[in-house]
């Protein structure tokens, strides 16, 4: 009788000490904190989120001169926007001389010339005459579809082959006079950056959004691993969420940039092939890669591809892509076998 009484007791007192533990867990506060830093550039907002340990908040606020002072340097060397911009000056710099590039801009060069090269030019960084031309660049006009001999005549213009790299001695040559332009690519890198320099000052858990492209890296402040969503075109449309960390991703649409005239829509994304705005059913491209420039890059590239061509290449290069096409009753979509576990962690 005295051993089932002390069992009894051992069992109540094990009982107590487990509810004990229960609610101590139910009210330690979470382990970690989130420090969300905002701000304006490249024509758009800046939205990163740095997830530190609890009490260690202020070490993330004091990045946001850092953060400013980086992405003013961007701005300088890349924007088409601002007059005396490396990029604006090398465009303005003589044919057949060798000129002097940045390790920024060579980077992003480079990475272009690459994506060129992939997508057999449905991506090209000289594309920017034809983006004037129909009335999306710097120097604004009324939207109006340009005379076909306009589109012609600038389609002199444009071809990634005819820029030299030397990258030996960070510079390169133009061979004929064509114009950069790396807006298709430069949010992507300017995300790139502001994520290196978080890793450099050791925060190691966070995401960094500038303009809807992303790059993400350890867990959120739940301890989780990032869920974003992708968004629908269709108005009131699902979000479809996907769990990603380590990884850059990108979204390129047309359905936000555009004109129509005379009851033709006319997309924002010109094909450097035949210098006119593309015309098929594809209304929307996510790409997750290691880098959210290259991400950035092929998401345009595939835009101008269209949708058979672009999960053909996403397929057999093993890229991470989904598809939003226009069809008859609205939508529809697909993902490529790389994006396919994103999806489901997203569940």
């Amino acid at each position: 009788m005295i051993l089932k009484t002390v069992l009894k007791l051992e069992a109540r007192a094990f009982v107590l000490s487990l509810f004990c533990v229960c609610l101590l867990a139910c009210e330690r506060p979470p382990a970690f904190e989130t420090v969300v830093l905002s701000g304006a550039t490249m024509g758009t907002t800046y939205n990163i989120k740095v997830v530190v340990p609890n009490g260690e908040r202020h070490s993330a606020e004091k990045l946001q001169i850092a953060i400013d002072s980086r992405l003013q340097a961007f701005n300088q060397s890349l924007s088409t926007y601002i007059s005396d911009s490396e990029i604006v000056t090398l465009n303005q710099a003589p044919v057949g001389e060798w000129l002097p590039v940045s390790e920024r801009f060579l980077a992003v060069l480079t990475l272009s010339q690459q994506i060129s090269q992939l997508s057999g030019g449905a991506f090209d960084a000289t594309v920017a005459p034809l983006v004037n031309l129909w009335g999306f660049g710097p120097d604004w006009k009324a939207h109006k579809a340009p005379a076909a001999s306009d589109i012609e005549q600038a389609l002199l213009s444009i071809g990634y082959q005819y820029i030299e790299i030397d990258s030996a001695q960070s510079r390169i040559k133009k061979l004929i006079d064509v114009s950069l332009d790396f807006s298709a690519v430069a949010k992507g890198y300017g995300v790139d950056e502001i994520a290196e320099l978080l890793w450099a000052e050791g925060f190691h858990h966070f995401m960094v959004e500038i303009g809807g492209e992303l790059r993400l890296h350890g867990h959120n402040g739940e301890g989780k691993t990032w869920r974003i969503g992708v968004e629908s075109p269709a108005a009131g449309g699902k979000i479809r969420p996907i769990a990603v960390s380590e990884v850059g991703v990108a979204t390129s649409g047309d359905y936000r940039n555009y004109f129509e005239q005379d009851g033709v829509r006319f997309s924002h994304t010109i094909d450097p092939t035949t210098g006119r705005p593309i015309t098929h059913n594809l209304a929307s491209v996510t790409v997750i890669a290691a880098t959210a420039a290259r991400a950035d890059a092929l998401a345009t590239a595939f835009t101008v591809m269209g949708g058979d061509q672009a999960m053909a290449l996403a397929e057999e290069r093993g890229i991470a892509i989904y598809l939003i096409e226009r069809v008859d009753e609205g939508f529809s979509t697909r993902a490529s076998t790389a994006f396919a576990p994103y999806l489901e962690a997203g569940q």
